[in-house]
């Protein structure tokens, strides 16, 4: 399958239509003091690089990069049931790294879930070479929330 990866907006309709997807899967599998998924909306943000994947024009896949002073933050990053094991979010997480990387971060973290949902994505970041590290910025230790970090 080939995969197209370019910047996206988070209000353009089918971008909106996955984040939404994403926004309410995440707000359904963990308490509100532990759901850190942003919303769309929160998206657009100077800040913040957000990325869709396509095949054959048909949005596969989103993930944002948040830029921080001294790293990157993978925010939001969701690949459309329909289109898991086809390699997409592999492809989308290695372009994020990239990304990171010829933007001059040196380090590149993520919060993800630590529940049996979660670990689907856990393995792709390790595989990817995140490792667990202790909470980054504004999160405090959570047991339903595992950090990861990957220097570049």
């Amino acid at each position: 399958m080939r995969f197209d990866i370019g910047r996206v907006s988070p209000d353009a309709p089918d971008v909106a239509a996955l984040l939404q997807r994403h926004h309410s899967l995440m707000v359904s599998q963990s308490p509100p003091e532990s759901c850190h998924a942003l919303p769309g909306e929160a998206l657009n943000s100077p800040d913040i690089w957000l990325f869709g994947l396509r095949s054959d024009a048909a949005l596969l896949a989103v993930g944002a990069i948040c830029v921080f002073p001294t790293y990157g933050e993978i925010k939001s990053m969701h690949t459309a049931a329909e289109a898991r094991r086809v390699g997409a979010g592999r492809a989308l997480l290695a372009h994020l790294v990239e990304f990171a990387r010829t933007s001059g971060l040196s380090r590149l973290n993520l919060e993800t879930g630590s529940g049996q949902d979660h670990a689907a994505a856990r393995g792709l970041y390790a595989t990817a070479g995140f490792a667990e590290c202790p909470p980054f910025g504004d999160y405090a230790p959570d047991p339903l929330s595992v950090f990861m970090t990957r220097a570049l």
